[in-house]
């Protein structure tokens, strides 16, 4: 009864919010994979043109998002009855004072079926953007069909729907009522798209940003690496171009997009190495899009560093073999697997597949042995998960630089005590 309370005056308060002022534009972002780079590629864009608000950590609870839009922080000791009513007190200051924000941006989560459907009942967001569909969360909502429909009801309670065309299937428009919808991507079938001139590993993609909007196509170098990473970018261009911004905005703020940590992220290694951080977390889609993005590049050795993927339900055991025969003996030296599914599976496929396997349970063991064999001017991918994987400790064992740890996902002090625990559980 206390969390339906607060959550049901949690949610009157955005109504009224929006009711008292109706200029603030809110953008909302879902999907499978993507959501915090688009969020903050979006931020980005819009920073030198409007007063943005945004939550750079999303919390996974009904009272995430109502907070995260009002702009208030999630209190300290949830159980506190005075806690939440001094959270409402400040909503109501909010409501009542002048606005201090033109864009919020929120990055929208659900755990269960009819989640992200209930949000029509306080909000309605001026733009909606899906990122993807994938069998990540599968475990929870038992098909990707389910996954699909609970990610896509957002897009019809929102004024308009910007759906990734090159990582939702067309078949999923079935779930999808609203007529007002856009599409975005790299593929020539999405009307907003971003099209390669060049590329290097050091200075990203050099293209144009095309938009029906404008009749030329607008010139951007977009500092990225990997083809799926230029999805948020592209993202971003579409909410600034409805947001109104001219093109040489949009142009600089595209430029000025930098990956978010453990997302895809370019660090320098020892030996003259190059490090793709995409620690935070692992999944189907965005692991098979990382190891496509590393046999894109050029470099005498090539590793794969890949940690068991997590929520995948029946289709785990699949996922992971099916993960492992993507990896291709004449693209990778070595492909090194972190955690149980990872190693039982996903390291058979790879070996039966012809590459060179090794496999561990500890990460920190994992990384003393990437170091062990790594050859100069390497490119080192890591794609792991928080499962109890934590590749972003083995990152730190070949980082040319231990200031480069700031840039790490995880490094909290309770994180940093947390993975401590684990790593001495394998030792003892």
């Amino acid at each position: 009864m206390f969390k339906k309370y607060i959550q049901k005056r949690l949610e009157k308060y955005v109504r009224k919010y929006f009711k008292r002022h109706q200029t603030v534009k809110l953008v909302v972002v879902a999907g499978s994979v993507g959501k915090t780079s688009a969020k903050m590629a979006i931020a980005t864009v819009l920073a030198d043109r409007f007063r943005v608000r945004l939550k750079v950590n999303s919390r996974s609870s009904v009272f995430s998002a109502p907070l995260a839009i009002l702009g208030i922080d999630y209190p300290k000791n949830a159980q506190s009855l005075s806690a939440w009513l001094a959270v409402f007190s400040a909503a109501r200051r909010r409501i009542q004072r002048p606005t201090d924000v033109d864009v919020i941006i929120q990055e929208l989560n659900s755990s269960y079926p009819g989640q992200l459907a209930h949000l029509a009942n306080y909000m309605k967001p001026d733009m909606a953007i899906i990122t993807a569909i994938s069998s990540k969360d599968i475990e929870v909502f038992g098909s990707i069909d389910a996954v699909a429909k609970e990610n896509l009801s957002l897009a019809n309670f929102s004024h308009q729907a910007i759906i990734n065309r090159d990582d939702i299937d067309s078949t999923y428009a079935k779930y999808i009522t609203n007529s007002n919808i856009v599409t975005y991507g790299t593929s020539g079938v999405a009307e907003y798209k971003f099209i390669t001139e060049d590329f290097s590993i050091k200075d990203g993609y050099k293209g144009v940003f095309i938009t029906p909007d404008q009749s030329e196509p607008i010139p951007v170098n977009i500092k990225v690496v990997g083809d799926h990473s230029l999805h948020p970018v592209i993202a971003a261009g579409v909410v600034a171009t409805k947001l109104g911004l001219p093109p040489g905005e949009i142009a600089t703020g595209l430029t000025r997009i930098k990956s978010v940590p453990g997302r895809m992220n370019l660090l320098r290694g020892v030996k003259n190495s190059f490090i793709i951080d995409d620690s935070y977390d692992s999944n189907p889609l965005s692991a098979r899009s990382a190891l496509q993005a590393l046999y894109q590049l050029s470099a005498p050795q090539k590793i794969a560093v890949l940690g068991s993927m997590s929520n995948l339900g029946i289709t785990s055991i699949d996922e992971h073999k099916t993960l492992g025969q993507f990896c291709s003996p004449e693209e990778l030296a070595w492909v090194v697997t972190v955690g149980q599914e990872a190693n039982t599976y996903l390291a058979l496929a790879a070996k039966t597949h012809g590459c060179q396997v090794k496999s561990f349970t500890n990460t920190l063991e994992a990384g003393a042995f990437i170091n062990s064999v790594l050859e100069p001017n390497a490119i080192v991918l890591f794609k792991g998960s928080k499962n109890g994987v934590f590749l972003e400790e083995a990152i730190k064992v070949i980082l040319y630089s231990t200031t480069d740890e700031t840039k790490l996902v995880r490094q909290s002090s309770s994180w940093l005590a947390k993975k401590r625990d684990l790593f001495s559980s394998f030792s003892s």
